[in-house]
């Protein structure tokens, strides 16, 4: 009998009314505000209603260098929530919304999966409560005024070839990449070059994911540098007079969305910022209510732990205050295999045959990876532990030898089958990680925010990454040197890379040495209060493959949803 799919196992669940799930965080009815029957917004007085109670224990869940994939980092997320209950402990989950435009592309839904999701999940993947549309409207607010002021005669002195500020939208749609506005005649605005990035690219969504109030966001969004002058003075939405619209736009996508798991674990669903170029973390309001709302807060971060979990340490705790207590790193005997070099996995073709067969020696010649995504993580003094996802095509000798590495640095490890078993298939996964947050906490952030930036790309890419060193090409030094004289020295980076390598090369498997960290171009997201560095080609508007999920996502003759994965 074939496994069910997804939406089948998610229309099967039993869902508490939502008035209850809250109530188990100690969250009164009157903080929520119902979208539908399955489906709430919690209001943001709930910040200051549970200050006072206990705090949780605070969990991230990261993972090896993934393959194309995928390594099932939000279903152990969220099958670890649901096997909190079934060792008597109460957990709250935090979790990214997804992006319509994987959703429709290749990747398909990120509300984990099996008999661990959140749900409903049709309203996860498809809008939810418009959350993402305010990102894109608000983003587009400030691309019109931009443009407006250009028209209007451009009083501050914009460079229209310094103009950083682009357009978004929720697709993918590979033609909008680069593109040529104002043509047309004199009233139509002025002609330059721009294009589009997916919204979860956005600024706005990473200052959305990282502002602690609706006040840090206002003040966030007014430090947006949307160019500079031809002196190189940058520009800022304050100063075009769009960061007030902007909020007003923002305001009730402020408020953390509430869901629950097939086992009516609460689930908080709030931003999904980009995971190459942005911190790639859900939002720190939907942590600082979660952290209050029972035992522990399992919350995910984007990509290996080299990408994700670097930049929730470095960037998202350091804006919100909170200090984690354990670290899970995923990892799967398919992907330790392919990091082995000896397999070529492609997205949407079936598995290769020998990645199937019976072989703990190539497991441990992946496990290079996950020794080093364990050292990530004690890098930054937290405990790991690591959840080995299950596939039925693995064996047991390939489990062992992923427990052997796990062992052999200290941390945990525990077998999961929280895919096809729920709650009930991660217990071990529970316990190991209540072990591990009851350490003493040792955090510390990997530098401290009087360090120049070219230190702390440096201290990333060698520490971090393995790198030798760092190269700058003539144009990313002068961006240093301008970003340093405009007083953003002191802000943390977030280096924009593959995900698919711990390098900066997609092709390098395992833990790489001996390579140098190539620095392109660096840009400045000030509101959002971080420098990005870029390593490589990056590509913030994805395009659709030749035989996309959208061919198959339809309803039926009753109007239900079909072919959503």
């Amino acid at each position: 009998m074939a496994f069910p799919s997804d939406l089948e196992i998610a229309r099967t669940a039993s869902l508490k009314p939502l008035s209850e799930v809250a109530a188990s965080m100690g969250i009164g009815e009157h903080l929520l505000e119902p979208y539908g029957e399955q489906v709430a917004k919690i209001k943001l007085e709930a910040l200051g209603e549970l200050a006072e109670r206990p705090r949780a224990k605070y969990v991230v869940v990261s993972a090896i260098t993934p393959t194309p994939l995928g390594e099932g980092k939000t279903t152990t997320t969220v099958g670890l929530g649901q096997a909190m209950r079934h060792i008597g402990k109460r957990a709250t989950v935090a979790v990214r919304q997804a992006s319509m435009g994987p959703t429709f592309g290749i990747k398909g839904g990120a509300a984990g999966g099996g008999y661990s999701q959140v749900v409903p999940m049709e309203r996860l993947n498809l809008h939810l409560t418009g959350d993402f549309h305010a990102v894109t409207a608000a983003h587009n607010m400030l691309s019109a005024i931009v443009d407006n002021h250009l028209h209007q005669g451009n009083a501050l002195g914009l460079s229209l070839d310094d103009i950083t500020w682009r357009r978004v939208l929720d697709v993918n749609d590979r033609a909008l990449r680069n593109i040529v506005v104002g043509l047309g005649g004199k009233e139509d605005g002025v002609t330059r070059q721009t294009g589009f990035d997916i919204t979860a690219a956005s600024e706005v969504m990473a200052i959305f994911a990282l502002a602690t109030s609706l006040a840090d966001l206002r003040a966030r969004l007014g430090r947006i540098v949307v160019g500079y002058t031809s002196a190189g003075a940058p520009v800022t939405a304050e100063e075009l007079r769009g960061a007030g619209a902007m909020a007003v736009i923002m305001r009730d996508a402020m408020k953390p969305n509430l869901l629950q798991t097939l086992e009516n674990t609460p689930v908080l669903v709030h931003a999904g910022p980009f995971g190459n170029i942005a911190h790639g973390n859900s939002s720190i309001v939907a942590d600082l209510i979660g952290i209050h709302g029972g035992d522990y807060l399992v919350t995910e971060s984007g990509f290996g732990a080299d990408m994700g979990a670097e930049r929730f340490f470095n960037i998202k705790c350091r804006s919100s205050g909170l200090t984690p207590d354990a670290a899970v790193v995923v990892a799967t005997v398919r992907a330790l295999k392919a990091h082995s070099g000896n397999h070529r996995i492609v997205a949407g073709k079936p598995l290769p045959e020998a990645l199937l067969a019976e072989n703990p020696d190539e497991v441990r010649v992946g496990g290079a990876n996950l020794a080093k995504q364990i050292e990530n993580i004690k890098l930054h003094g937290v405990t790991p532990v690591v959840a080995i996802n299950a596939f039925p095509t693995d064996h047991p000798s390939e489990w062992a030898a992923i427990e052997e590495i796990a062992a052999s640095l200290g941390a945990r490890a525990a077998v999961c089958q929280h895919f096809s078993e729920g709650g009930a298939g991660a217990t071990e996964l529970a316990e190991a990680v209540v072990e591990a947050a009851e350490e003493p906490s040792q955090f510390q952030m990997l530098y401290p925010d009087e360090m120049s930036l070219r230190d702390k790309i440096a201290t990333v890419a060698t520490k971090v990454y393995g790198a030798d060193g760092v190269s700058y090409s003539p144009v990313a030094s002068r961006q240093l040197d301008r970003y340093e004289a405009a007083g953003f020295g002191n802000l943390p980076v977030c280096i924009a890379k593959t995900h698919l390598s711990i390098s900066s090369d997609a092709s390098l498997k395992g833990a790489p040495t001996g390579w140098t960290l190539p620095v392109r171009e660096v840009r400045a997201s000030a509101g959002a209060g971080f420098v990005y560095p870029i390593a490589g080609d990056m590509r913030t508007m994805p395009g659709l493959g030749s035989n996309p999920a959208a061919f198959s996502i339809d309803l039926d003759a009753d109007g239900g949803i079909v072919g959503l994965n």
